[in-house]
């Protein structure tokens, strides 16, 4: 565990006073611009050296565990093909610790066996709605959940993703009930209005929001009413980053996740930070360069942390948080592959898939797609309004109902209502309730859905009830009122192991084939996020993607029938590597022979193989 100053020896105390946070000039001259750029040149000479003391303070908590990290810290192998990211809420296996961190941890180190190596918690602190995501203090664990040290528990065995939810803050803060109360600091860490007429309808119907309610929220105050900008709910208070005092705590709560052991931080609602009235309210150019603050205080001090930014934005939107590919976010989440494997397992063609995987780049070897299909919110529609039609989306959402999902809408340019997320877990999402299909036809659609997040190029993400293929939970819809629910249900560990005894069970038959999945795509060179990929077009039935190891010491055809049909392939193999005649899949561990030119082979509904050349195989058998 990292220590603070007071905590060490004397001689550990005189070795960290004397050691200095070197910042070089370039490094100071890039902060002090984006400060500038923010507030002026004025004010940011003002605040720069109070950044600095920050970053320097930060720098003499560095325990020698983290010290040693970043000096073996290499950044183009920040991410490998052995990384999958678990992720799940801090409460979600109840067994004989309760809803603990405790008993997740329990729950990780028996159930994922090995196969994923990072687990992003949800927010764990305490809060008072939004499940987590209304934080009443940045600084504290909830007690219900359990402490730091639980949280710092894990580390020997995963790396760890927080979540920074830097957008807004629980009605129930400290900083908000200062404000309340009259204490002039916190008077400007919220963006007010005397009246809810100083916001102009005009300037309403700009901004960009993912919800319907209204953007402005009451409060009374000891000064009298004020209206507050909420863009989530009235408990959510949004923060005001154009006071720089604001810029400076969220800063310091920043670093201390570093400190308490945070490898990935998640910049949760990020398009929102900065506000001027007049346009769209997100993805602002000051919202940018906060983000890449963030990323040079990170890049100086703690270089080992990746940034990581969810905007459930226009998917081209949603890639420029990438920046130039060397000064913002490390990975962004990949919001559009979610909808887009729907679309393609709904219809039965893999066309439009393969039309926008080709067309998908990232600007450098350091940066990553997350590339997930499910997690505790909904699955977005906003990132495919620039990739798919309104008649397509329509239909995802036509067919998604026909499955039992529930629809969250937003309020459009227009000022009408439409589809902002769809409600449902992803395995109700692919199976019917009233299927009449075989359990083991379900789970096998199921995996093969799943398995292109796992085979394109980036950092696969699995959130924990897609581990298991959880239903959708009405009961906690009609109990809670809130559609996010329907993939938020509590899992019973021991039910859980029940089930996996069973080899029979859904449970048992997804551990089988998905963990068997996950085991060896972790050991596949050539799944590495920055091996080369590139999209075959061998039949509408099959997503096809040819993947190069980095260092080109594997080749690798990953294809997935996306049908409910079998498909049979005549793949030429002057495609692929040249002069090989035999070639293995890895999956089922069969061998394929070139005959005149081709590989001739049958897929079956929903089957999945791995192809890579036989002599890439054989030095690496027994």
């Amino acid at each position: 565990m990292d220590k603070t100053l007071p905590d060490l020896h004397m001689e550990q105390r005189t070795e960290l006073q004397e050691r200095k946070l070197i910042v070089t000039k370039d490094k100071k001259r890039r902060i002090l611009k984006r400060l500038s750029f923010l507030y002026g040149e004025t004010i940011a000479k003002s605040y720069f050296p109070r950044f600095l003391k920050i970053m320097e303070d930060f720098y003499l908590t560095l325990g020698p565990e983290l010290i040693t990290k970043q000096s073996q810290f290499r950044e183009e192998e920040r991410f490998t093909e052995r990384d999958i990211i678990l992720i799940t809420y801090g409460d979600l296996i109840k067994g004989k610790d309760g809803r603990s961190i405790k008993n997740l941890a329990r729950f990780c180190d028996g159930y994922l066996e090995g196969n994923i190596n990072t687990i992003h918690i949800l927010p764990f602190f305490p809060y008072t709605s939004d499940r987590g995501f209304a934080v009443v203090d940045y600084e504290t664990v909830d007690p219900h959940l359990g402490s730091w040290d639980d949280i710092l528990s894990l580390k020997p065995r995963y790396r760890l993703m927080f979540d920074a939810v830097f957008n807004h803050v629980s009605s129930g803060h400290r900083w908000f009930q200062e404000f309340l109360n009259g204490n002039p600091y916190y008077r400007d860490f919220f963006i007010t209005f005397r009246s809810p007429d100083e916001l102009s309808e005009e300037a309403r119907r700009l901004i960009f929001r993912p919800r319907t309610t209204d953007v402005l929220t009451g409060f009374d105050t000891v000064e009298g009413p004020r209206y507050v900008w909420t863009t989530f709910s009235a408990d959510q208070i949004d923060l005001n980053y154009r006071n720089p005092e604001v810029l400076l705590r969220i800063t310091e709560v920043l670093l201390n996740y570093v400190k308490r052991g945070a490898d990935i931080i998640r910049l949760d609602a990020v398009t929102f930070l900065w506000k001027e009235l007049g346009t769209r309210c997100a993805s602002l150019p000051q919202t940018h360069e906060i983000v890449k603050l963030f990323r040079d205080v990170l890049d100086v001090v703690a270089p080992h942390v990746a940034l990581i930014t969810e905007t459930n934005v226009p998917h081209r939107e949603n890639i420029s948080y990438f920046g130039d590919g060397t000064d913002e976010a490390q990975m962004v989440y990949n919001f559009a592959l979610p909808p887009m494997i729907l679309y393609t397992f709904y219809s039965e063609d893999a066309s439009a898939l393969s039309d926008w995987v080709e067309g998908l780049e990232k600007p450098s070897n350091t940066t990553h797609f997350f590339n997930f299909l499910d997690s505790h919110d909904g699955i977005g529609l906003m990132a495919v309004r620039d990739i798919l039609s309104g008649d397509e989306i329509d239909f995802i959402v036509k067919r998604a109902k026909e499955h039992g999902s529930l629809v969250s809408y937003r309020k459009g340019p227009s000022g009408k209502k439409e589809p902002y997320e769809l409600n449902i877990t992803w395995f109700s999402a692919l199976n019917r309730e009233d299927a009449k299909e075989d359990i083991a036809y379900q789970v096998r659609r199921f995996v093969a859905s799943r398995i292109i997040g796992l085979v394109l190029q980036g950092v696969p993400g699995i959130y924990l009830h897609s581990l298991i293929g959880t239903r959708n939970d009405i009961e906690a819809v009609l109990a809670t009122n809130s559609n996010r629910e329907i993939n938020r249900s509590v899992i019973d560990e021991d039910a859980i192991y029940r089930a996996l005894n069973d080899p029979f069970s859904k449970i048992s038959r997804i551990n089988r084939e998905l963990g068997r999945l996950i085991s060896i795509r972790t050991r596949q060179r050539a799944f590495h996020p920055n091996a080369s990929q590139r999209v075959l077009r061998l039949s509408p039935q099959v997503f096809s993607l040819y993947r190069i190891a980095p260092d080109e010491s594997q080749h690798l055809l990953a294809l997935v029938n996306i049908s409910n049909k079998p498909c049979r392939l005549s793949i030429p193999v002057n495609e692929l590597i040249s002069g090989e005649s035999e070639w293995f899949d890895i999956v089922n561990e069969v061998s394929w022979m070139v005959n005149d030119g081709r590989i001739n082979l049958k897929l079956l509904p929903y089957d999945i193989v791995w192809l890579v050349p036989f002599s890439e195989v054989r030095h690496k058998m027994p």
